[in-house]
């Protein structure tokens, strides 16, 4: 929305432009298959893989993408991904039963994350790669194993000072790690050197990389022979599709905060930042909402970076002369905007203090992880046929039934907290009773993540959508089966003002 009000417009996919937009197709399927639900589009990531692709193959031959399966439970997606010939990145045990399922061999999974005794029999009885936590795991393979060695990776972490992470072995801890690799070397199949930063900073991926190939050549040393180094993921999602309009919202909504405006916080929520005097700091929980660089314009700096001590040679030159296959564990980046959640109006009220929340049939833990904020604007799609008689709207608003109106998004839980968006949205117009909401871009962890179902609510169905033949189909997410060769989205997205003649074809399966 543009004007004097802050707004926070999300960059959506055209094909998922084209889905919103195609008369009744959303409002179809929600009647076919109920609301709430969470929507995949699988044709746009089959188009985010080959982004990524398209980076490694023009800088170096010698590379694997793992798809993460943590990020979305779809088996619409996993499936594409093992159609794709990529591999899997697996971190429970029934992750690692949906892989095999969708049709993964042990040679395309990969398990990262703690392993407790179970998880880690169950991945050797398979044959899967473990990318190993710490030294108890590694310990504990060594004596699990049986007549074949069990391939592994080694995952390390503290590569700065002050630099402090749960997962991985320090740094300070490798020795120990490479003398037991080498002792154990006719049960233990070592393929290389891995990490994981969650974290966007150029600087620091690449002072990761460079202590990994320290590392390497202290492999070498031992008499082992190290050819895999595992990037891991944290590659970022574009979440808005305006940065300074984003600026202008996140300066408004601080303004708010120091009482220089109206209130735009539900209660006393300050989004991670802190109030002192007349100034507001600290870092938002909602930051990583402000990236504008796409994962493959990452994954290419930083191929492209030079690597200290090394001549100015670029991290992909450099690991492409060690002949060292490069890794990585995309999950964020290969679902983005690959997802999207809809749910229905179920009714407008007004709280004591003039608050107008609009109570919708899904709750905040179906949407979004519970520490962070979704800072972009949902898309209302009105009803098609509204009956005045059934608005939605409380009398007591006082207000017309038209123009802009500042709003919180409400769930259904019996709970206080469960507040979809604790920063004000604002609207053209009120919303109405029946009225859907759009919440762009949840394929990454929000559909997932914290979903729960308390109240004895059901988690929303999931469902997948795909483009072709002048129609959209629609289809259950355990339903969905690949075609041979899924189109690409910028050769499948309908042209403007296109209307098929049947917006939406539902498929159940019996």
């Amino acid at each position: 929305m543009t004007g004097p009000f802050p707004a926070l417009p999300a960059k959506l996919h055209p094909l998922v432009s084209a889905f919103l937009d195609t008369p009744d197709a959303v409002a179809q399927t929600l009647t076919r298959f109920g609301s709430p639900a969470h929507l995949v589009f699988p044709q746009v990531f089959a188009e985010n893989l080959t982004s990524l692709r398209d980076v490694l193959d023009r800088r170096t031959p010698r590379h694997r993408i793992c798809y993460a399966h943590k990020v979305n439970q779809s088996r619409a997606l996993v499936r594409t991904a093992e159609q794709a010939g990529i591999t899997i990145d697996v971190a429970s045990t029934h992750e690692l039963a949906s892989a095999a399922g969708a049709g993964f061999d042990p040679p395309r999974i990969e398990v990262t994350g703690p392993k407790g005794e179970a998880f880690l029999r169950d991945l050797i009885d398979h044959g899967a790669t473990i990318n190993v936590d710490n030294l108890w795991e590694l310990r504990r393979i060594a004596e699990l194993a049986g007549d074949l060695p069990v391939p592994v990776l080694l995952r390390v972490a503290g590569f700065a000072a002050g630099q402090v992470s749960r997962f991985g072995v320090p740094l300070t801890h490798t020795r120990q790690a490479l003398d037991l690799l080498t002792e154990q070397c006719e049960h233990i199949e070592f393929l290389g050197f891995a990490f994981h930063l969650d974290s966007g900073d150029l600087g620091e991926r690449v002072r990761a990389i460079d202590a990994c190939l320290a590392l390497v050549e202290r492999a070498y040393d031992c008499g082992l022979a190290p050819s895999v180094l595992d990037i891991g993921g944290g590659f970022r999602q574009v979440f808005t599709a305006d940065a300074e309009q984003f600026d202008n919202y996140v300066l408004a909504l601080r303004e708010s905060l120091l009482g220089r405006r109206e209130p735009m916080s539900w209660g006393s929520n300050t989004f991670g930042y802190h109030i002192s005097g007349s100034a507001v700091h600290g870092t938002p929980v909602f930051h990583k909402y402000a990236n504008t660089v796409p994962a493959s314009t990452m994954l290419a700096d930083l191929l492209d970076a030079p690597l200290p001590g090394h001549g100015g040679r670029t991290v992909a030159q450099v690991t492409g002369d060690n002949l060292l296959e490069l890794w990585l564990e995309p999950g964020k980046s290969l679902v983005d905007h690959a997802g999207i959640t809809v749910a229905s109006v179920q009714f407008v009220k007004q709280t004591s203090d003039g608050s107008v929340l609009v109570n919708l049939d899904l709750s905040r833990d179906s949407v979004t992880p519970a520490d962070q904020e979704v800072m972009v604007d949902p898309i209302v799609l009105p009803r098609a046929v509204r009956q005045a008689a059934s608005t939605g709207l409380d009398p007591a608003l006082g207000r017309s039934e038209s123009g802009p109106v500042g709003v919180y998004f409400a769930g259904q839980l019996c709970l206080e907290r469960d507040l979809i968006t604790n920063h004000k949205v604002w609207l053209p117009a009120p919303p109405r009773s029946g009225d859907l909401i759009v919440f762009p871009n949840t394929g990454a962890y929000h559909m997932d993540l914290s979903a729960a179902s308390a109240s004895m609510h059901p988690p929303p169905g999931k469902l997948a959508v795909t483009y072709g033949a002048g129609d959209f189909q629609v289809v259950r997410d355990i339903d969905y089966e690949p075609p041979v060769a899924l189109d690409p989205p910028h050769s499948a997205i309908p042209h403007p003002g296109h209307r098929p003649t049947r917006p939406v074809r539902s498929v159940e399966t019996h």
